[in-house]
């Protein structure tokens, strides 16, 4: 029985280290691009930014003058028309609130401000593209005609989008895909549809068979054994 218990966890914790080795998903490897956020000498009008986060990367296109127009999740232009409130640094608690509202706009900051402390790598993304970038002048031009209100979703309409689309002409994202693909193998193992049930059944143990726990377990386990 131990050893059961034993490798349902080592299971489950390998589906979770998947996830975290993403990094939400990856980082780019330092290939002398990095810049410091202070030396804003060093970049170009048009120039695609990159600051790697904790689980995620950020984009953003450089305008020049210290400025870089980047597509940020955030709530508050949805509750208020005050200037001077919406053009503050967005916080963490606004981007959570925009992201679950799927509320965003392609906003103008500091380099500093998008880089939030962060390191800066430039034009990153041109070694994965067979698409050769527009002219630094047009890319820029690009986003600028974008600033304003935009719409928004986590997976299929980021940041990553609006800087490839800028830059390239095609609005993608590797984040996006490097994840899609890591959750098809997670669904694919059938293990995953033994520990989903084996967790489940714990949780209707404990809680009893209570509607709020017996429907959502046995969906899900029904779910990944159909698509397992």
């Amino acid at each position: 029985m131990k050893s059961s218990l034993l490798d349902l966890l080592l299971i489950f914790l390998d589906k979770i280290s998947l996830l975290v080795n993403l990094k939400l998903f990856g980082i780019p490897e330092d290939d002398g691009g990095t810049v410091d956020n202070d030396n804003v000498s060093y970049f170009k009008r048009g120039d695609l930014l990159e600051v790697p986060r904790t689980l995620f990367i950020h984009y953003g296109i450089y305008l020049g003058n210290n400025k870089v127009a980047h597509l940020m999740p955030d709530i508050l232009p949805a509750l208020s028309d005050n200037a001077c409130l919406t053009e503050k640094v967005v916080t963490n608690k606004r981007l959570i609130l925009g992201v679950l509202a799927k509320v965003a706009s392609v906003r103008v900051d500091t380099v500093q401000d998008f880089a939030y402390g962060g390191r800066i790598i430039v034009n990153h993304m041109d070694n994965s593209f067979n698409t050769k970038p527009y002219s630094n002048e047009d890319v820029a031009l690009r986003a600028e005609k974008l600033v304003g209100a935009t719409s928004y979703s986590l997976l299929w309409d980021n940041c990553e989008h609006f800087v490839t689309y800028c830059r390239y002409g095609i609005p993608m994202s590797f984040q996006t895909e490097k994840f899609c693909k890591t959750v098809k193998r997670i669904i694919q193992d059938q293990r995953s549809v033994f520990v989903s049930g084996v967790s489940g059944l714990v949780l209707i143990l404990c809680m009893g068979l209570e509607p709020f726990t017996t429907l959502p377990s046995l969906l899900i386990t029904f779910i990944l054994w159909m698509a397992s």
